[in-house]
């Protein structure tokens, strides 16, 4: 386990004098402790929903993890250690002052170590919870950004189909006119030609209509 606050609760000691037999045969903090998580449910049952996954104290209650009735957990361990008369103390220090406080409350160190595995274990699965939710809003959320990308470009397209049909509209509107328009001028030679004979200034215009005016230049800011 990689967890090292059972340190504060377990320590198994070699026997003094005892040779390699009885070293190899002693069992570790490690060794303990993982006896006592195996006593444990490995997966928690959420008997309620929760509705606010910030909230760790609902997710302990809805994993029906509750405060046993001598009121000792390893919340109420957190706190003594970090209490003002202890946080500054040796950790054997703090270990003793701790079993001390166990022992006059009639406590015993593998409740306090399996209310832990058991809090730890509901927020291992609760963080399953929302990760395969997440992973269910990606997958969805993903599929309709697709089909929204499909649609805006077949939308995308359809739009640049009518400007280009707009586009195509406008260029036979100007083929038209500027068709007409020579065809006008020719006209107007004919007409400029017939009355020249008896004109000594030919009334007839023959060219195109005159450019429009430019715009004037924005004035300049006044200072």
């Amino acid at each position: 386990m990689s967890k090292k606050w059972y340190n504060f609760f377990v320590t198994v000691d070699t026997p003094a004098g005892g040779g390699p037999e009885e070293a190899a045969a002693a069992r570790t903090p490690a060794q303990t402790v993982a006896e006592i998580a195996a006593s444990v449910a490995a997966e928690p049952k959420f008997t309620a929903p929760v509705s606010n996954p910030t909230s760790f104290d609902e997710i302990y209650r809805a994993a029906e993890i509750h405060a046993p009735a001598h009121g000792y957990t390893i919340f109420k361990i957190a706190d003594l250690l970090q209490s003002e008369h202890i946080r500054e103390l040796p950790a054997p220090v703090k270990r003793s002052s701790v079993l001390l406080a166990l022992e006059a409350a009639g406590v015993k160190p593998n409740e306090i170590i399996e209310d832990a595995v058991r809090r730890d274990r509901a927020l291992d699965t609760y963080e399953r919870v929302l990760q395969k939710s997440l992973e269910d809003v990606e997958v969805r959320k993903t599929e309709d950004s697709r089909r929204l990308e499909a649609e805006l470009e077949k939308l995308a397209a359809e739009y640049r189909a009518r400007i280009q049909a707009n586009s195509d509209e406008i260029a036979r509107e100007k083929e038209r006119f500027y068709g007409w328009r020579l065809q006008k001028q020719q006209e107007e030679k004919r007409i400029a030609d017939a009355v020249a004979p008896f004109v000594s200034e030919n009334p007839i215009t023959t060219s195109g209509p005159a450019a429009a005016p430019k715009a004037a230049p924005p004035a300049a800011p006044k200072a």
